[in-house]
């Protein structure tokens, strides 16, 4: 059952890809390497990584996406990796609902959230521009550990998508 929750500003560091639905690994193959990334440093994860959906185009197959890994406190970029950034999700409220199983079947999942939500009076943290959707904060956050669970379909996912 989906619900409201209030989260602080967290802080992450990340990659950012423009993909389209059949390169979507472009960016989330990207997340063991920033676990990589953090682990020379010294910097352990705060969490489980997550996708963040930043614009989102399906006319046109387009999506903005980053592949993300909480951490307590960003490490400074040093340059070695040039993608990899420091950034923070926004504190505020967020609808969030979690799933149980492949990520392919979360369509069903995202949809009846924003029904919840629309039934609910509840506004996004969106706006839309060129067809697109800009998203304030969208998140697929995997609490679930791919290195010690390998098979998708045991995973936990909550989407967690920001209120205006």
């Amino acid at each position: 059952m989906p619900r409201v929750v209030e989260h602080p500003d967290r802080p992450y560091v990340g990659v950012r890809k423009t993909i389209t639905m059949t390169t979507f690994g472009e960016v989330a193959d990207r997340i063991p390497g920033l676990f990589a990334w953090l682990e020379r440093r010294g910097v352990a994860p705060a969490g489980g990584p997550f996708l963040r959906y930043r614009a989102i185009d399906l006319a046109a197959d387009r999506l903005e996406v980053e592949a993300g890994v909480p951490v307590a406190r960003p490490p400074a970029a040093d340059g070695t990796e040039g993608e990899i950034f420091a950034a923070v999700l926004p504190a505020g409220r967020y609808a969030t609902v979690s799933h149980h199983g492949h990520p392919d079947r979360l369509a069903g999942v995202i949809d009846d959230l924003l029904a919840w939500a629309a039934k609910q009076n509840l506004t996004w943290d969106l706006t839309e521009r060129d067809g697109a959707e800009l998203w304030g904060c969208r998140l697929e956050h995997y609490p679930t550990d791919p290195r010690i669970e390998p098979d998708p379909n045991n995973w936990d996912i909550d989407l967690e998508f920001r209120l205006a």
